[in-house]
């Protein structure tokens, strides 16, 4: 450095928001928290949603009014008290009121969508073939199954909950999805276009670890969520909030490097490193996903294929090892076909996942199938909807 110049001027990370609070944002943020609390508490009075919320009886009443004529809520009655003065009137919302469209792109053959009530009751059912379908053909599939729902629903539809696998953006925009061919392709924005409703798309592992978080088994202390499909990804929850990443890509364990030239550990070799449909070679998912899991053992006798399962689960282990320690993990739930990974991949899978990481972790760490079956990932692709168009979560 010369002495005339200048030292360098060291990067700062802001220590306020640039973007002003605007009132409307504040309101928005209130209404959230009443319909959350109705969600998850049931009806309530405006005098309870005040003291639960912490807002005004004014502010609450305003809200609860403009809720009342958006058919959002309705008064249920008042409440039977032994107190002295004037009964309190119930608010509650309308679960049965409208409907949610959500669809599941997990699959490699086929998409899989229904039609749910606020509270996730299914009321109707629809899949579609997607097998060898990729890029604009994929599009034109998934707009069609999505309109065949929402022309089914008894109820208008509050809006479109899509959980597609790749690297996705907020705003739904799929940066790559290579399996179904799609790159910058902005999902979420042309089904809104097509079908006139509100779309939400969010990666399918994290959709499915949101609805196994909301509806399933889930121990609340966090969770990773397998999807085993077409392709291998990953969603994780932590103190209660999806783990995005700096790119979006938080979970892609299927594009992990798990099977190479020298890969002679652990048991037998899995083979020749298979190409991936990212433009690598020996990606987890190209020995865990589905299609790679049915070639494995196709032909096979029922202890050999037992042993193929196993092999397979071994190296799933040995991947999640370090991921579980990272973030202390208490358990790791697998979606997918139960004839294909619950038994001697599952357990194989535990067993090098627990000899791989330090006694407080192998100790207490679970892996098991998921609790919710095939309607894990459309709950959570309504949870996208209800915090996307009603701010709850």
């Amino acid at each position: 450095m010369t002495a005339d110049a200048a030292p360098p001027v060291p990067r700062r990370r802001p220590l306020r928001p640039t973007r002003k609070v605007l009132p409307e944002h504040a309101r928005a943020h209130h209404r959230s928290m009443v319909l959350q609390h109705l969600f998850h508490s049931g009806p309530r009075s405006r005098a309870d949603l005040a003291r639960a919320t912490g807002l005004t009886r004014v502010t609450v009443s305003d809200l609860v009014s403009s809720l009342l004529a958006e058919g959002l809520v309705s008064e249920l009655g008042v409440r039977a008290e032994a107190r002295v003065g004037k009964p309190a009137t119930l608010v509650g919302l309308r679960t049965d009121a409208f409907s949610i469209v959500a669809v599941d792109l997990a699959d490699d053959e086929r998409m899989h969508g229904a039609v749910l009530e606020l509270s996730g009751t299914v009321r109707e059912r629809r899949s579609a073939s997607v097998r060898g379908l990729t890029g604009a053909a994929a599009v034109e599939a998934l707009t069609a199954l999505c309109r065949e729902l929402a022309e089914a629903s008894p109820l208008p539809v509050l809006g479109v909950g899509v959980g597609s696998p790749g690297v996705i953006t907020p705003a739904g925009c799929v940066v790559q999805a290579p399996n179904r061919g799609w790159y910058d392709l902005p999902l979420a924005a042309r089904l809104t276009e097509e079908l006139g409703l509100p779309v939400h798309v969010a990666n399918d592992a994290n959709t499915a670890a949101l609805g196994e978080f909301t509806y399933g088994d889930a121990t609340g202390g966090g969770l990773m969520v397998l999807t085993v499909g077409g392709g291998v990804g990953a969603g994780i929850v932590l103190d209660g909030a999806l783990v995005h990443g700096d790119s979006h890509a938080a979970g892609e364990l299927g594009h992990v490097t798990a099977v190479d030239e020298r890969d002679d550990v652990d048991g037998a070799p899995l083979g020749r490193p298979a190409p991936c449909a990212c433009g690598r070679t020996g990606c987890l998912e190209t020995v865990l996903s589905v299609p790679a899991l049915r070639r494995r053992v196709e032909g096979l006798a029922p202890a050999d294929a037992a042993a193929a399962l196993a092999q397979v689960g071994r190296r799933l282990g040995i991947v999640l090892a370090p991921v579980v320690s990272a973030l202390n993990l208490p358990e790791v739930v697998l979606r997918g076909p139960r004839e294909l990974l619950d038994g001697p991949l599952r357990e194989a899978a535990l067993a090098a996942l627990r000899e791989r990481t330090m006694p407080v972790i192998s100790g207490t760490v679970q892996l098991r199938m998921t609790s919710l079956d095939e309607d894990g990932a459309l709950s959570g692709a309504a949870v996208l909807v209800l915090s996307g168009q009603l701010g709850v979560t």
